[in-house]
């Protein structure tokens, strides 16, 4: 199963007077890059929340942990500001001209008129109910990673089977190889006004110069790693650097074919297939 190591989650629970927002970000990254930011409530549990982001293995991680508190709720009210700020606005609308009724209310909605003495640690039954939301969106974040890497499973395995198929091209172009490179000698003998020669010498020659541009191990080779590729996409998880290197091993195949082509149809394999190879690695960097 592939994974990809773009995610997003965001959750939300209600604690004994506060709203917790929960929200995940995850990108590519090399190693496991981890931003996370709490609130002064929550710092105390910091470590376990950590502890239970390693689920996500690896990735640029950024963690916002946001909260609303209620302290109304729970709170006393700071006598003084209220009375304060009553007055203040009171004031301006009465320059204003405007209507001062509700004029309490609103004061009392606003937060700093509130203390609150609900102390500064989470209850065991917060922590509970904050931990498992956290995980929940863990859980989500993972989710996201599998939906995203099943997309780009399907965009790999069309560019392997592209790859695969122009492999498969090469050999009808092979014979012609052979014979365009004994011509070639041929004419070159004309040329030269070389009058008398010993076939026998001339097809040893000639088996000489052709197994220097032999590319059957290359294709053999290319083959086996297309298999490999595809093997490793289908059974392993966290599989992103395995198929790096099996990239790098398919691109070293393609460029030793491209330089013992010596022919114009067989460049043109390799070229395309080099593209293919291309758009694969572009995405390789985004795999778990």
């Amino acid at each position: 199963m592939m994974k990809s190591m773009t995610g997003f989650a965001k959750k939300q629970c209600q604690l004994s007077n506060r709203k917790i927002t929960i929200e995940i970000k995850t990108l590519n990254s090399k190693t496991l890059d981890l931003i996370l930011k709490v609130p002064s409530i929550i710092r105390s549990k910091e470590l376990e929340l950590r502890s239970m982001l390693s689920r996500l293995e690896r990735g640029k991680i950024d963690v916002y942990i946001t909260e609303e508190t209620d302290v109304s709720a729970s709170g006393k009210v700071n006598e003084a500001l209220v009375i304060d700020r009553y007055r203040q606005i009171e004031r301006i609308a009465d320059e204003l001209d405007c209507s001062s009724k509700h004029l309490l209310e609103t004061v009392l909605a606003m937060p700093d008129v509130w203390v609150s003495d609900s102390g500064t640690e989470l209850s065991d039954e917060d922590w509970a109910i904050l931990s498992r939301t956290f995980d929940e969106a863990i859980t989500e974040v993972d989710q996201f990673r599998i939906h995203e890497g099943a997309i780009l499973q399907k965009d790999f395995v069309k560019h392997v089977d592209l790859i695969e198929q122009m492999l498969g091209q090469i050999p009808q172009y092979e014979a012609e190889r052979i014979e365009t490179a004994k011509e070639r000698i041929r004419r070159y003998f004309a040329e030269t006004a070389i009058k008398e020669v010993d076939e026998n010498r001339f097809e040893q020659e000639l088996i000489y110069y052709l197994e220097k541009l032999d590319i059957t191990e290359e294709k053999i080779r290319l083959a086996k790693h297309i298999d490999y590729f595809r093997q490793t996409m289908d059974t392993e998880t966290g599989s992103g650097k395995k198929l790096g290197f099996v990239a790098q091993e398919m691109g070293r195949e393609i460029n030793t074919t491209g330089s013992k082509a010596n022919h114009v149809e067989i460049q043109k394999l390799v070229v395309a297939m080099k593209d293919e190879l291309e758009k694969i690695k572009e995405q390789l960097g985004n795999i778990l």
